[in-house]
């Protein structure tokens, strides 16, 4: 199947691996808050035992060093794209209130980025991530 829509997430690549995951977990619920049509339908096993709906698409990652990861969010601005953010100074705080503030605290040019998320039409997204490599 072939959505309309990519939903990439480009993560610097010179992180811890626990601090990847957390970064990666936080900025897909940037996405799914912002496009609520993205959920699919909760599940349900044989047994009736019921679990949680997830993002009904799949979601590209991708590795890139800090300036790539500066250039693919000027990029998806420059687009119109509202990316979520997740800067190294997060990894310091301990609730969301205290997110928003040390990203508040920054001008965009010196935000140290360890990752963003997106989703936008398909052609839109290809062009923001150009040049990137998947993550491994």
């Amino acid at each position: 199947m072939q959505f309309d829509t990519k939903i990439a997430v480009v993560i610097r690549n010179d992180l811890q691996a626990w601090q990847k995951l957390n970064v990666a977990s936080f900025l897909t619920s940037g996405v799914a808050a912002a496009f609520p049509e993205c959920i699919g339908d909760a599940y349900e096993d044989a047994s009736s035992t019921k679990y949680l709906a997830l993002i009904g698409q799949p979601i590209l990652i991708y590795g890139a060093d800090g300036p790539a990861l500066s250039r693919a969010l000027d990029r998806a601005l420059t687009r119109n794209v509202t990316p979520a953010v997740y800067t190294e100074d997060m990894f310091k705080t301990t609730h969301d209130a205290a997110n928003r503030e040390v990203v508040k605290a920054v001008a965009r040019t010196d935000l140290n980025l360890v990752g963003i998320a997106m989703r936008a039409d398909r052609k839109v997204i290809d062009k923001i991530v150009d040049g990137l490599k998947f993550h491994s």
